[in-house]
């Protein structure tokens, strides 16, 4: 008999690749097909040229760098005549960042076993804990225990808090998920976030994120770290705080292994049995106190807000989203004495897809508008952590339950021909039927994630709609090649190695903007089909994340 977990991955993929089959072929109106062919691969490179510019810095946000991005996109939008859907009747979503630093010389982590003396950790070898953004000073005196992958599935039939008292105690866990997980619920599991709030909900005061490795190195808050903040100044998006946490830190390996010790086990038995697909959680006869003192430097942001409204008097009341974030690294360490990180693929060509999805809706006559409206939304913040679009999702400038879909751009790889494509997240959504119609309209080939240990799911702003409960999906390239070999991620793998998040993203690397075209033509297929369908899309039945956050 099949597992559970074997069983939603196998209904998930079969609700991706089959849909097609079932569905009848795509056949835009003639004006609709014309307008597609609006995209022009010179202004994708126009676009990209100007957002991987030098003198933007590397639009960290915050930055002068950054404000002419939005004014860029703000100028663009404007063109299209897409109208401005963000406050008061500007372009624009202010996004307020709260950068918040640990100062290590009173930071502080002291072990007690028993009647022995306390021991003090060495900061920074033995254990980093994040700057909490709520609190500038934090005190925690509490018991501990470790909690595995601190994962609560019960409809995978597993949960590593089952029989553990975490009430009041600090928890301590690995960064990881069972392997029978499907690798997308494999993601979202281990997401920090996610392990956070369930922390909460066992009533755990704190997490330590065990390292597995002994040669990994601890986290380094230098440069900060990030949230958002509300009207009211209460911190409103994280992706390391979350309200009753008073405490997430990261120790060693080898202080892992001097925990269990006092609970009569060690690391290997504990990863021979997490490896086995069973939950190795125990309460540790130790307790640790420390303290943290926090500093905040406050800064504003923006989200780019564009609205193309429906046509159907219902239906213009719901929205589909197109999604790209417009922020990069800023300037940085110099790599081969270049220290401006462009982002021109991540996500210059994200954005520059976004705009030109605008393009082709000006050139749509106005009977085939669409009948939904569409939002174009490029965010802030992704890279400090998805930041912009959680602010957005929670709180859009439209109402939150009108928001059907996100159709999510970040990084497309152009760099060579489009054959094949890879839809992440849309296996868990009626949504695999638009993209299946769209690639089959541009010859293109729908394949499984070739690499699904990259855990991209949840880290670009598809993921932020998904938590809200909205269906949403990321295009990223498949594996075909022209020559037969298949073996596309390979050339992604090592254009990585020499190119992401490092100055050499720029103009002057590989490009290839006919596959960009394509991406632009598929992108705005899928989100005009839902725009036009007379039902919003929907969670699969039984569908891990429909089950987790979807409408009520």
């Amino acid at each position: 008999m099949l597992s559970t977990s074997s069983r939603l991955l196998l209904l998930a993929f079969s609700s991706l690749m089959s849909v097609s089959a079932a569905a009848q072929a795509l056949h835009p109106d003639k004006k609709v097909a014309k307008a597609l062919q609006k995209v022009q691969p010179g202004d994708l490179k126009a676009h990209i040229q100007y957002l991987a510019d030098d003198k933007l810095l590397g639009r960290r946000p915050g930055t002068p760098g950054y404000q002419m991005a939005v004014d860029y996109v703000t100028q663009q939008l404007q063109s299209l005549g897409v109208q401005p859907a963000g406050d008061a009747g500007t372009f624009v979503q202010r996004v307020r960042l709260r950068k918040a630093f640990s100062n290590p010389a009173q930071t502080k982590l002291l072990l007690s076993n028993g009647p022995d003396a306390p021991m003090p950790l060495a900061p920074a070898q033995e254990f980093v804990l994040y700057p909490n953004p709520d609190a500038p000073s934090v005190s925690v005196n509490a018991p501990l225990a470790f909690a595995g992958y601190g994962i609560s599935a019960p409809e995978l039939g597993y949960d590593d808090y089952a029989g553990l008292d975490a009430r009041g105690k600090v928890v301590v866990v690995l960064r990881g998920a069972p392997k029978a997980f499907p690798s997308t619920v494999a993601a979202a599991s281990q997401d920090v976030l996610a392990i956070l709030q369930n922390a909460v909900r066992h009533g755990a005061v704190g997490v330590l994120v065990a390292s597995q490795s002994p040669k990994a190195a601890l986290p380094n808050f230098k440069q900060g770290v990030f949230s958002v903040l509300d009207a009211e100044g209460k911190v409103a998006a994280s992706r390391s705080f979350v309200p009753g946490v008073q405490l997430l830190g990261a120790v060693s390996a080898g202080t892992l292994q001097t925990l269990l010790r006092t609970a009569a086990s060690d690391t290997s038995a504990a990863y021979a049995a997490l490896r086995a697909g069973r939950p190795a959680s125990v309460a540790l006869r130790s307790s640790m106190k420390a303290t943290n003192i926090s500093t905040y430097q406050d800064l504003d942001s923006y989200n780019v807000v564009g609205k193309i409204t429906g046509s159907d008097a219902r239906l213009r009341d719901e929205y589909v989203v197109h999604s790209a974030h417009l922020d990069h690294l800023g300037v940085g360490v110099p790599v081969k004495g270049d220290s401006i990180y462009n982002g021109a693929h991540d996500n210059a060509s994200g954005v520059a897809s976004v705009l030109e999805i605008a393009r082709i809706y000006s050139h749509l006559p106005e009977k085939e508008k669409p009948k939904r409206s569409v939002l174009l939304v490029l965010q802030t913040g992704e890279e400090l952590g998805l930041l912009g679009s959680a602010y957005f999702a929670a709180r859009p400038t439209v109402p939150r339950e009108q928001i059907v879909a996100d159709i999510n751009t970040d990084m497309p790889t152009i760099i060579a021909p489009l054959l094949s494509v890879v839809p992440l997240g849309a296996q868990h959504s009626t949504l695999a039927e638009p993209v299946n119609k769209a690639a089959e309209y541009l010859k293109l080939t729908v394949e499984a994630d070739p690499e699904p240990e990259q855990n991209r799911f949840i880290r670009s702003d598809q993921y932020s709609f998904v938590l809200q409960g909205i269906p949403a999906l990321h295009i990223k390239y498949g594996n075909k090649t022209a020559d037969g070999k298949n073996n596309l991620n390979q050339t992604v793998q090592a254009w990585r190695a020499a190119t992401y998040h490092k100055p050499q993203d720029d103009l002057n690397g590989t490009f290839d903007f006919e596959a960009g075209k394509k991406y632009v033509q598929l992108n705005f297929l899928i989100g005009y089909q839902v725009a036009q369908a007379e039902q919003r899309p929907t969670w699969n039945p039984g569908d891990f994340f429909g089950t987790r956050f979807g409408r009520k």
